[in-house]
């Protein structure tokens, strides 16, 4: 296993469950995965319960009906001492290589030999920058969605921020009333019903695919919802008038951003809410990339190497399994599926 994240975790219980014999390497220092490196004020989507691994439902968090991300780091810290999961950390995986009837799993510390490999490594190390015009000429900060913490160090000062998504709109949301804020997306930002939280997104996906597998029509999964989960900090911002989206500007200038019509905006920094790529750099040893890079997968297995399951990266490795609620039915599916290889 190569991750140590909620995906790592939730493999493992099912790993566990069969009796087989499996370690999980993990380059994070500490117990948490992505979650020990979020924004300050970030919290869950879903109540404690419905935002569980398999196995054991997340503690409520005291008087917090959403819990923050210290909280999921305590209850993935538990869910490890839990299970008595075999984590060795840090340990970073470089590559991964055939060697016959076994995979070898290089690592900075040593090497492994594996009969099945999974990989949940996730997309945290992985940000994704869009090539806008004039960003190397930008005087100002750039950072992305996973160097932003509070917005302690940008009071009074004009900040941008990029994206239309969740991470978009809570950062913008966070900072609005602190900062001059300009908050842009590349189209009109869609909110999501107030009542809708992780829970309905969730059954969302999961029709989705269903329908997909079954060949019956497209239900349009989460994004025919809209992109941005109303939480109550967004909400909040929204209704009093401190997040107004403005379209996706032109170009980067040395003191701030231009947009097609000549107008302009000062910033002393652009934050870029703009997502993430799968961080899967070990496994290019296996030669595993079709058609515009994308890894093919049956499930979680890979198509082009039966011995290697992909989990928690998004829909492409199982309904909403980026999520605490969703990876768990992949994970039970791919150790199954591993379960009968080894057989």
């Amino acid at each position: 296993m190569i991750g140590g994240g909620q995906a790592g975790l939730a493999a493992g219980y099912y790993l566990r469950r069969q009796n087989l014999d499996f370690v999980i390497l993990d380059a994070q220092p500490t117990p948490g995965g992505a979650w020990q490196h979020t924004w300050d004020s970030l919290r869950l989507f879903s109540p404690a319960a419905y935002s569980s691994l398999p196995g054991w439902l997340m503690p409520a968090q005291d008087g917090a009906e959403y819990p923050d991300s210290d909280h999921v780091v305590q209850y993935l810290s538990a869910y490890e001492q839990r299970y008595s999961l075999p984590i060795q950390r840090p340990v970073r995986v470089q590559a991964v290589h055939r060697a016959g009837e076994w995979l070898r799993v290089e690592t900075d510390t040593d090497v492994w030999s594996a009969r099945a490999v999974v990989s949940a490594t996730g997309t945290w190390r992985r940000p994704f920058l869009p090539g806008v015009p004039g960003r190397e000429a930008f005087g100002g900060r750039q950072l992305h969605t996973v160097q932003y913490r509070n917005p302690g160090e940008f009071t009074g000062q004009r900040v941008i921020v990029v994206g239309g998504g969740n991470s978009g709109a809570q950062i913008a949301a966070d900072l609005a009333p602190h900062t001059d804020l300009t908050w842009v997306t590349q189209r009109p930002a869609r909110f999501l019903a107030n009542d809708i939280d992780g829970r309905a997104l969730f059954d969302a996906a999961t029709a989705r695919r269903r329908a997909l597998d079954t060949g019956d029509t497209d239900t349009g999964g989460v994004a025919s919802l809209g992109d941005i989960v109303a939480v109550a900090p967004v909400r909040a911002a929204r209704d009093a008038g401190l997040l107004k989206a403005q379209p996706m500007f032109a170009r980067l200038t040395e003191d701030g951003a231009e947009w097609a019509d000549g107008t302009r905006a000062e910033a002393a920094a652009v934050i870029w809410c703009t997502g993430f790529r799968p961080a899967l750099s070990h496994l290019a040893p296996l030669g595993l990339r079709g058609d515009g890079g994308h890894i093919a997968t049956d499930g979680t297995r890979s198509v082009n190497e039966s011995r290697v399951h992909l989990l928690g990266y998004g829909d492409w490795t199982g309904p909403a399994s980026a999520t605490l609620i969703g990876v768990g039915r992949p994970a039970r599916d791919a150790v199954r599926e591993i379960a009968d290889l080894l057989a």
